[in-house]
């Protein structure tokens, strides 16, 4: 019976959040102007948490990515995975992850951000994956996630179909942010921005 290492993505294996980079180096130069504008009262919004992130996410993908190619997207993910993420690891996180392999464990990211640039550079790394994904219909992006956004009590919902964490005897993960406290819930051994914590996770 192995090991399961869960790992939040962005501000855990990331510096910073990396979702928003993508979404800047991704969309049309006349979708990016457009968007700083219709977007700068939500954001504000967001900042002092009178919108969530869940509904800004949703609002920016749509605007973003509708009427949009998927492979173009994908070209756009596979190029951000390999020339973006690897400058902005944390040392740490990598050091990680290592030891999980070394040991053996079974490795899964667990993040609400993009499996089009999420998936290569797991794939790169020899992770498992589990995060949101946008909606398509014959090759075009509809500007909808498919299903939920992998977020908040819906990181454990998705992990619970992913894999069967009763198969493991020791489950350990590792989040920065308030929204990982149901990831961390999951874990036998919970980590908080590299801190292991005891009892429950409140984050």
């Amino acid at each position: 019976m192995s090991d399961l290492a869960l790992f939040d993505f962005d501000g855990t294996i990331t510096t910073h959040e990396t979702m928003p980079v993508f979404l800047r180096q991704s969309i049309s130069r006349k979708r990016k102007i457009i968007g700083s504008v219709l977007f700068l009262p939500l954001l504000i919004g967001y900042k002092a948490r009178l919108v969530s992130g869940i509904t800004i996410r949703s609002l920016l993908v749509r605007f973003a990515y509708r009427g949009v190619s998927a492979n173009v997207l994908e070209a756009s993910g596979k190029n951000f995975a390999h020339n973006y993420l690897s400058n902005v690891l944390r040392p740490e996180a990598m050091e990680r992850i290592g030891w999980h392999k070394s040991q053996g464990h079974r490795i899964v990211v667990v993040s609400g951000g993009l499996d089009v640039y999420l998936g290569p550079w797991c794939k790169e790394h020899g992770l498992e994956l589990v995060c949101s994904s946008l909606q398509q219909v014959n090759g075009t992006l509809t500007g909808r996630y498919q299903g939920r956004q992998c977020v908040l009590a819906e990181k454990a919902r998705a992990l619970r179909k992913h894999c069967n964490l009763a198969s493991h005897s020791t489950i350990y993960a590792y989040g920065d942010t308030p929204e990982d406290k149901h990831l961390l819930s999951l874990a036998t051994k919970p980590y908080y921005r590299w801190q292991e914590v005891g009892g429950r996770v409140g984050c």
